[in-house]
C-alpha cells in the first residue's frame, strides 16, 4: 500500500477523521455535523484508539466519512489507530482514502508512526492462493495523510525503511519450508538487500569445516540442504565499534533424531524468525543510512533426521575449541548460535552481540505470545534493550541468570549437554549460549519463541509473520549507537 503526503485534503471516496479521545466537539463536519454527533452517541464512539465508526454525511452528495479513535494522542495510539483503519479498508472495495489531520494536532513521530502502522499491517502474502474471493482481495492502494505536521518526511523515511525491512522478515518467515532453505534464505535476501551498500559474506559447509564450525555442521548434517553462514555489514559510523545482531535460522525443524510430534509440525518452517528479524534490520539500517557500523549474523541450517544425522550422545566440538554432548537434537538452534557468536567475535572484534532465536517452547510457556524473553550479561544493554522494545511495541521482559543454572548443563564427558534438566529450560539454553560469549562482551539472548508468529491480528500484522524484532532492533541501535 502507498503512503503519500498532501497540504491539504483532496477530494477522496472515504475522508478518515481522526478523534482524540473525547474529542468529538472539535471535529468540523458543517451540517452533517448534528448526524454525527447522534451517531457517535448511538454508537458509544468516545475516541479511544483503535476504534473507527463510518458515517455517511449529507451535502452537495452524500460522503462516507470515517471517526477513527486516535486516543491519547501518543506515538503508541496513533501507531494503533493506523493499524485499525488499514484492517478495516484494506478488503472493503475501497481504494483509496485520506486522512485529514486538519481537527488534530499530532508531532511529526506520531504520524509516521501512525502511517507505518497502516501500512505493516497491509502486508500480505498470498503468492500461493490461486483461488483467492473477490471480497478477501486487498483494495486498498493508497492512502493519503493531509495536513501533516513539518519533519514528517523526515520521520517518515524511519518508518519507511522500518516497514520494508518488517515487509523481508514476514516473507521469509512465511514461506514454506520447500520453497525457503539455508541456499535459497541466502538467495532471497542478498536479492532484497541489493544495491543499498551492505557488504555480504556466504560460507559454505566447507568453509564453515575448515573454520571448525562442528556446532552448526552438526545440526546441518542431517538434511540435503547444506548449511550456510550469512553475513550483512552496514559500516555507516565511522570508527565507532560494530554491534553484532545474530539470528538462529533453521529454516525447518524436525527435531532431527529426537523428532517432534507430528501434529504442530508445520509451524516449524518459522524457527528461522531470528534470523529472518536479522535480516530485516539490516535492510531498514541499510535503507535509512543508519551512522552505525553493525554487522547481522544469521547461521542457516535445516534440521532432519537421515541417516547422517547427529544422535542424542554424540559429541560435537565447536568453533571455540568447547565439546557439547547433545542428548538431545531438538536442542539445536543453541548448537547454531554457539558457532555464529564465536564467528563473530573473532572475526570482527564486536564488543556488543544481540542474538535472536525462535529458540524454546519453554518461553511461550513462561510469556505466551506477549513478550519476548531476554537474557543479558549486561545491565546496561538490558535497559537499552527493553526500553527499545516498550518504545516500539516488540515488548521484552527480562530473566536471570546464574551459575546455579549454569551447573545443570555440566557434562560428565564433554565440556557441556545442550539441555538441562525438566525446569526452567529457558534459562539453561541462554546459559548455554552465554557460555560462547568472550570475556569483556555485552551480551543478550532473546528468545522470540512466541513472537514471530500469531494466530490473531495485531497492530502491525494479520494472522501470521508478525515481523516481530525488526521495529526493535532499528530503534535499539538508533537510540544507542547513531550519534
Amino acid at each position: 500500500m502507498q503512503i503519500t503526503f498532501a497540504p491539504a485534503a483532496p477530494t477522496a471516496a472515504i475522508l478518515v477523521l481522526p478523534v482524540e479521545k473525547d474529542g468529538l466537539d472539535r471535529l468540523a463536519l458543517g451540517e452533517g455535523a448534528p448526524i454525527a454527533a447522534a451517531a457517535a452517541t448511538a454508537a458509544r464512539f468516545t475516541g479511544e484508539a483503535g476504534t473507527a465508526l463510518d458515517l455517511f454525511v449529507p451535502g452537495e452528495t452524500v460522503r462516507r466519512i470515517v471517526l477513527l479513535g486516535v486516543g491519547g494522542g501518543d506515538e503508541p495510539d496513533w501507531a494503533k489507530a493506523g493499524g485499525a483503519l488499514t484492517a478495516k479498508l484494506l478488503t472493503s472495495g475501497a481504494i483509496e482514502a485520506t486522512v485529514d489531520l486538519a481537527n488534530v494536532t499530532p508531532s511529526a513521530a506520531a504520524v509516521a508512526r501512525f502511517a507505518g502502522a497502516a501500512a505493516q499491517r497491509a502486508w500480505r502474502h498470498d503468492v500461493y492462493r490461486t483461488k483467492l474471493p473477490d471480497n478477501q482481495k486487498p483494495s486498498l492502494t493508497t492512502l493519503t495523510i493531509a495536513g501533516a505536521p513539518a519533519g514528517v518526511d523526515a520521520a517518515w523515511a524511519t518508518q519507511s525503511a522500518v516497514t520494508d525491512g518488517m515487509a523481508l522478515t514476514r516473507q521469509l518467515v512465511s514461506e514454506p519450508p520447500n520453497i525457503l532453505y539455508p541456499e535459497s534464505f541466502v538467495d532471497q535476501v542478498t536479492r532484497s538487500v541489493e544495491g543499498l551498500g551492505l557488504e555480504i559474506t556466504v560460507l559454505d559447509q566447507d568453509q564453515m569445516a575448515a573454520l571448525g564450525m562442528g556446532a552448526i555442521l552438526g545440526v546441518a548434517q542431517g538434511s540435503s540442504r547444506p548449511g550456510r553462514l550469512l553475513a550483512l555489514k552496514w559500516n555507516g559510523g565511522g570508527d565507532a565499534p560494530a554491534v553484532a545482531l545474530v539470528g538462529k535460522g533453521v529454516t525447518f525443524d524436525t527435531g532431527g533424531i529426537s523428532i517432534k510430534p507430528a501434529a504442530g509440525m508445520e509451524d516449524m518452517k518459522w524457527d528461522m524468525g531470528g534470523a529472518g528479524a536479522v535480516a530485516g534490520a539490516m535492510k531498514a539500517l541499510a535503507a535509512r543510512k543508519a551512522k552505525a557500523n553493525v554487522i547481522g549474523v544469521m547461521g542457516l541450517v535445516e534440521n532432519m533426521p537421515d541417516g547422517n544425522a547427529t544422535r542424542p550422545g554424540d559429541v560435537l566440538t565447536s568453533m571455540s575449541g568447547q565439546t557439547i554432548e547433545v542428548l538431545n537434537t531438538d536442542a539445536e538452534g543453541r548448537l547454531v548460535l554457539a558457532d555464529a557468536i564465536t564467528w563473530v567475535q573473532r572475526t570482527h572484534g564486536v564488543k556488543t552481540i544481540v542474538d535472536l532465536a525462535t529458540l524454546t517452547g519453554a518461553m511461550i510457556v513462561a510469556l505466551g505470545n506477549e513478550y519476548g524473553g531476554l537474557f543479558s550479561n549486561d545491565e546496561r544493554l538490558a535497559a537499552h534493550l527493553t526500553a527499545a522494545g516498550l518504545a516500539t511495541d516488540d515488548k521484552l521482559w527480562r530473566f536471570p541468570l546464574s551459575p546455579t543454572y549454569d551447573k545443570m548443563i555440566d557434562s560428565p564427558i564433554a565440556d557441556m549437554k545442550n539441555i538441562g534438566g525438566k525446569g526452567a529450560g529457558s534459562i539453561t539454553a541462554a546459559q548455554f549460549i552465554q557460555r560462547f560469549v568472550e570475556e569483556g562482551v555485552a551480551w543478550a539472548h532473546l528468545d522470540i519463541a512466541g513472537m514471530v508468529w500469531s494466530d490473531k491480528p495485531g497492530t502491525h500484522h494479520d494472522k501470521g509473520a508478525t515481523g516481530y524484532g525488526v521495529r526493535l532492533l532499528d530503534r535499539f541501535i538508533r537510540d544507542n549507537f547513531e550519534g
